[in-house]
């Protein structure tokens, strides 16, 4: 008998911890779950945070875009210069050859072929300074960098473009408008444009110093090097006028042009009409467009002319 109830509590006791362990093991389960779950939502919002807008994803597209153009742009110049490179070398040798044969037994061979590579490098080099150098050649008193500025209280609204914008959580943490003053700086790249609603609109510019204008040039990109592949945006009719008395007096008319949108990048106009005194602004007027619906962009604008020493 008492064999049997030793063996009986047993059982019990066996039976009850079978129990327990029933109990503790779905418990347990749910707080695995949980912390599975915890970390899957921890990891969605990483996940949440690292993807882009759409409008951002849009600009890095663009900007891979130019730099693409940009760099094959730069193969292409890298490939006419070792061209240039090889048919001088060509040249040379030829010459060094003509020479040495007429004159194998002479110091006087030596001395020419001397003189030839001389004038071989010396003419590489000159090629390769025009490549680097303005093509203009003439000074421009509309530079930022030089103390030129645009007077904004006389310059027309910018275009205001979502798509330039960043957000992060619906704040706006980076704005890629460029502002007019874009147009007084050489760093002519795509997108690196003031861009003004519709296709007329002006900007005031206070020059560097004193002058009385001559010319003016107008530069734009080209279609090969634009993300689009147009320059319907470009400058096509524009006046150019001197302001009297600082920045606010008479306008005085200039003249009227046509920029060329098939023609170069860079183009430069003479005045067709002349002041004998000296103006310290000038106001750039743009008529119309070459056909973009919404916006113009202007790149860069310089503006030329004479200055006096007591001035």
């Amino acid at each position: 008998m008492g064999m049997v109830f030793i063996l009986t509590l047993l059982l019990l006791g066996f039976i009850n911890h079978m129990k327990l362990k029933e109990k503790e093991f779905p418990q347990k389960s749910r707080q695995v779950y949980a912390l599975i779950a915890e970390y899957g939502s921890r990891l969605y919002n990483y996940q949440a945070r690292l993807r882009m807008p759409k409008e951002q994803l849009e600009l890095l597209k663009k900007e891979s875009q130019t730099l693409e153009n940009n760099f094959r742009e730069i193969l292409f110049l890298i490939e006419q210069i070792d061209a240039l490179k090889a048919l001088l070398r060509d040249t040379r040798d030829g010459l060094h050859n003509h020479s040495w044969n007429a004159n194998r037994d002479s110091a006087e061979g030596w001395n020419h072929t001397e003189i030839i590579d001389e004038e071989m490098s010396n003419l590489v080099n000159y090629i390769l300074k025009k490549l680097r150098e303005d093509q203009v050649q003439m000074a421009d008193y509309a530079l930022k960098s030089a103390g030129a500025s645009v007077v904004e209280a006389g310059t027309s609204e910018s275009y205001k473009n979502n798509k330039a914008k960043l957000y992060w959580h619906g704040i706006v943490f980076l704005n890629y408008e460029m502002p007019p003053d874009i147009i007084l700086q050489p760093d002519v790249h795509p997108g690196k444009c003031w861009a003004f609603p519709g296709s007329q609109g002006h900007a005031l510019i206070k020059l560097a110093r004193k002058i009385v204008p001559t010319a003016v040039t107008m530069e734009h990109i080209s279609e090969k090097v634009s993300p689009s592949g147009n320059t319907s945006s470009a400058p096509k009719e524009f006046s150019v006028y001197g302001i009297l008395k600082q920045c606010e007096g008479e306008e005085i008319f200039l003249g009227q042009f046509v920029y060329n949108k098939t023609g170069t990048t860079v183009q430069t106009f003479a005045l067709q009409h002349e002041v004998p005194e000296l103006l310290l602004c000038v106001k750039l007027k743009i008529l119309s467009n070459w056909g973009h619906p919404n916006y113009t962009c202007l790149y860069r604008f310089r503006v030329h002319g004479t200055q006096r020493d007591d001035s």
